[in-house]
């Protein structure tokens, strides 16, 4: 299972019976997909290797969801907050401040019907002081929403720690081998890029490898097909590991970091 699998997991064991069961009940996994959706569908590329995602979440429950949710309110968030990190990690995508996640009621929704928006928003220092009970509804909410308190969290993405590979990072192709001696590779169909890739499905200028700090990175250029890394489209950037599969167009690539010989480069 994959790390999401487990993650979704604890969701139900943190919070179950948090929502009302039977055939309308809302599960909280259902909230966690509806959060990586809305991670993909609102993020929005600024340049090579820098996608900006959405970080506060407003999740907007029905009578009996909402009572449920409040109850088990901080616990819930909390993990929801981690999904969202994760799933930002994993994609490359950037937030532009700690991810927050609230829920408020919203009296026409049906039990087991929510909906989810979102925006992008820098970390206000007068807020952060704030408990982490907050209240529910923001200036825009209907009418007929209630005043009241609803369960807010808020969690600090943690910087990543990335463990530099010893070694000579190369990539195989098609039976050739290219060393990675630069801190930054293109790979494409143009005679421009520094690898060329004969295949009528990959760009002209389709990805970027970058090396830092010992650390490898696939960034895709926009391409037209797009870039996967071990099956998952690249969106943003995505660091490489010893035996990592990537793939343009019908071209498989196997990155791969050789051991340094005596000490010196491999």
């Amino acid at each position: 299972m994959g790390l999401f699998d487990n993650v979704e997991r604890g969701i139900e064991k943190a919070v179950r019976g948090a929502f009302s069961r039977g055939s309308k009940a809302l599960q909280p996994v259902e909230v966690a997909s509806a959060l990586r959706r809305e991670l993909d569908d609102k993020s929005m590329t600024l340049d090579a290797g820098r996608t900006l995602a959405p970080n506060v979440f407003n999740i907007q429950l029905g009578d009996s969801d909402f009572e449920r949710a409040r109850s088990w309110g901080v616990p819930l968030a909390e993990e929801l907050c981690d999904v969202v990190i994760n799933h930002s990690r994993s994609q490359g995508y950037v937030l532009q401040g700690p991810v927050r996640v609230t829920f408020n009621h919203r009296e026409e929704l049906r039990a087991g019907h929510f909906e989810v928006s979102s925006a992008t928003e820098k970390e206000n220092r007068a807020e952060a002081q704030r408990p982490g009970i907050a209240p529910a509804a923001p200036a825009h909410a209907p009418a007929r929403s209630r005043q009241e308190p609803a369960p807010l969290y808020k969690r600090q993405e943690p910087p990543a720690q990335k463990a530099a590979p010893e070694g000579q990072p190369v990539l195989d192709i098609e039976g050739q081998r290219y060393s990675l001696n630069a801190s930054s590779i293109t790979l494409g169909r143009s005679s421009e890029a520094d690898i060329l890739i004969d295949d009528t499905g990959v760009s002209r200028k389709h990805l970027e490898i970058r090396t830092r700090g010992g650390v490898s990175t696939a960034v895709d250029l926009g391409s037209t097909n797009g870039s996967y890394v071990n099956g998952h489209r690249v969106h943003g950037s995505v660091d490489l590991t010893d035996g990592t599969t990537i793939t343009m167009g019908r071209t498989e690539i196997i990155f791969r970091v050789l051991p340094a010989r005596n000490g010196g480069r491999a």
